[in-house]
């Protein structure tokens, strides 16, 4: 019995040491290879081929470049653009369509739910270009506004099912005090309900604000014109004319540029979005 039980509590301690080799050498990767990125954005291009990082010394002016000259600039503000609106959107369309499916009980409550994870279940792709025909019919096409329409109907469907938890982990005296105090549905809604939700339209807008940032695939259908491309495809863009300008120091500072605001956003809120994440699943 005990000559099973130290085997069993061996080889526990084997996958357990296994388990945070595998993840320490792949975050010793990452951390390499974004590194090696950053040093080189701070590099000549003749530095970079040589192998020698920062040999020339530090060169802020690649950055510089890549915000005039390449036109990161207008790239950044254009994600910017869409990322912060599509956000905005979502959360005033979702919030209270997954309120009303998580609190109040009608017929097709269910039904909706399974469709909802159903289109979770779609790609994206299959359906970009259907509506891209939609919209060159209408004559929407090179248009912002048909782009943020097109990333809020693409993640509407996640973003309901993850607001769904959190509105059914209320307690339901709030709702039922404010209505003694004369409150309306739609003002105990926005003035109760929505504060409380909180923490998951938080976790909820920081996913799709990263989802839409480094989209791609939508942004190259539908914005083909320079001045409307967010920073994915400028980034495309910049690695295609690279080719005849050998600036591959412009290119790593457009790459560092474009990973900033992700990192930053994870660093500052990654354990807001962890325990949030976690409070939504244990009350679930």
């Amino acid at each position: 019995m005990l000559n099973r039980l130290g085997k069993k509590i061996i080889i526990d301690k084997f996958f357990f040491i296994m388990k945070y080799i595998i993840m320490s050498t792949w975050c010793l990767l990452i951390f390499i290879c974004i590194g090696w990125i950053f040093l080189a954005s701070l590099s000549t291009t003749s530095d970079i081929f040589d192998g020698k990082l920062l040999n020339s010394g530090v060169n802020f002016k690649n950055y510089y470049k890549a915000f005039v000259n390449n036109r990161v600039g207008i790239y950044f503000l254009n994600s910017i653009i869409y990322s912060s609106v599509s956000v905005i959107g979502l959360v005033l369309l979702c919030s209270p369509a997954a309120y009303a499916i998580a609190r109040i009980d009608f017929k097709l409550n269910d039904i909706l739910k399974r469709i909802f994870v159903l289109a979770m279940g779609v790609p994206g792709i299959m359906i970009v270009i259907p509506l891209f025909g939609i919209a060159a019919t209408l004559k929407l096409i090179n248009n912002r506004f048909i782009l943020i329409l097109v990333y809020i109907a693409m993640h509407i469907p996640f973003t309901i099912f993850f607001l769904i938890s959190f509105f059914k982990n209320i307690p339901h005296t709030f709702e039922e005090a404010a209505t003694i105090d004369g409150c309306s549905p739609f003002r105990a809604f926005w003035n109760i309900m929505f504060p409380l939700a909180s923490p998951g339209i938080v976790t909820v807008s920081i996913f799709n604000f990263i989802s839409i940032w480094n989209e791609y695939f939508t942004a190259l259908i539908f914005a083909s014109k320079t001045n409307l491309r967010p920073l994915s495809i400028g980034l495309f863009s910049m690695i295609q004319s690279m080719k005849y300008t050998n600036d591959f120091s412009g290119m790593f500072a457009t790459v560092i540029i474009v990973l900033l605001p992700t990192i930053f956003i994870y660093i500052i809120l990654s354990k807001k979005i962890i325990s949030n994440i976690t409070a939504g699943g244990i009350n679930e």
